[in-house]
């Protein structure tokens, strides 16, 4: 295998990258946002400035709010690349008033969490902007450089290690374990602690170890406080914020007319398997692991999500659960239909639940297994 794999969002980047724009690519640490600038700029042939948001004298220009210290730092400069920009003071402002008076500037900025979008990067860059998200590498960007045989071989490696780009490209069993606990206990939490001014860690762990045993189910803001001695707002707002870090994504229950159907309890899945499983410490082959339904269903879901933002797919995303205990695993909603998908790893035929078929009359109904997997997720 090659040490870099093709992202697809490089595609995406080079499309929506026009003049008078800005293009936010937002990810968790480590997913490969600086591997993706570098390919990109490696085919530009026309002068540009690439600086990092970590960088103190970037901070001071490029958090000024004086068009002419703007000016003056882009210079003749029609391409401006930003890492890291999340570090830079009301970003989202000065990048408006870069494009618009620097006339036919195209600019990138990346960042490791999307905190506070709406105030520091929404709404001053309102019909400025196009937001790319990236997420550690998906299979179908892995496909590329595997065989078949080869992924049904690495399957159980991806469940239980997961796809960050290092993890995918180090063969090594004992580097991939330390490389997962270097992120969980240096790069997992850095923004939420940085920029949110949280002193502790030690609840934000507790808190997604929780989680890591509840993928799949719905999960009760009071119960967890319970658990934590914390307060359901405390709870939320922490939920919150690890959503934003890239860390665990929310799945919301469907709804639309049957009054048995449960929708307020969410569900909570994580980015990666492999930073679930080295939150819990459980790295044990798949033969030893009495949660391998939970991987599984994790990793196809995160999977399919990928896709969805890979190939642009219009589409909303939930599942769908009844009181008398009728549920679908995930469901997607696009153009004007449903499509329900019920995850499972071991073999076996399911019927679709009746009231899903009774209820919405041009619902679909599918089994995601391992022998048709492939194809769902690329």
């Amino acid at each position: 295998m090659s040490t870099y794999i093709p992202q697809l969002q490089l595609n995406n980047l080079k499309q929506l990258l026009l003049p008078d724009k800005v293009v936010v690519i937002y990810g968790p640490r480590r997913s490969g946002k600086t591997t993706l600038i570098n390919k990109f700029l490696e085919e530009v042939h026309e002068q540009y400035l690439l600086v990092s948001g970590e960088d103190l004298t970037v901070q001071n220009y490029l958090g000024s709010r004086s068009i002419t210290k703007l000016r003056d730092f882009v210079g003749k400069s029609r391409l401006l690349v930003i890492d890291e920009a999340q570090r830079i003071n009301q970003i989202g402002l000065n990048l408006k008033l870069i494009v618009d008076h620097i006339k036919g500037i195209r600019v990138i900025a990346t960042g490791s969490s999307s905190f506070d979008p709406a105030k520091n990067m929404g709404e001053p860059l309102t019909g400025r902007k196009f937001v790319l998200k990236l997420f550690p590498l998906a299979q179908m960007e892995i496909s590329n450089v595997e065989e078949r045989h080869e992924t049904e071989a690495n399957l159980e490696t991806r469940l239980i290690y997961g796809s960050y780009p290092e993890i995918v490209i180090t063969k090594d069993k004992r580097q991939r374990e330390l490389y997962l606990r270097e992120i969980v206990s240096s790069y997992l939490y850095k923004d939420i602690l940085e920029l949110e001014g949280i002193r502790h860690s030690g609840k934000l762990v507790r808190l997604l170890q929780l989680l890591a045993f509840q993928i799949g189910k719905d999960v009760s803001y009071n119960e967890l406080g319970k658990q934590l001695g914390m307060s359901k707002n405390t709870v939320e707002r922490y939920l919150d914020l690890l959503e934003k870090a890239f860390v665990i994504f929310k799945l919301s229950g469907f709804s639309r007319n049957l009054r048995k159907e449960i929708s307020k309890s969410p569900r909570y899945f994580f980015f990666d398997n492999g930073i679930r499983n080295a939150l819990i410490g459980n790295l044990n082959p798949l033969e030893i692991r009495d949660d391998i339904g939970i991987l599984w269903e994790n990793y196809v879901i995160m999977e399919r999500i990928k896709k969805q933002e890979y190939r642009q797919m219009l589409c909303n995303s939930y599942f769908w659960r009844t009181y008398d205990r009728k549920e679908i695993d995930f469901v997607e909603e696009r153009e004007g239909r449903l499509y329900g998908y019920e995850i499972k790893w071991k073999k076996g035929r399911t019927k679709p639940p009746k009231s899903w078929l009774d209820t919405y009359d041009n619902a679909e109904y599918k089994i995601i297994s391992r022998d048709n997997y492939l194809e769902f997720i690329t």
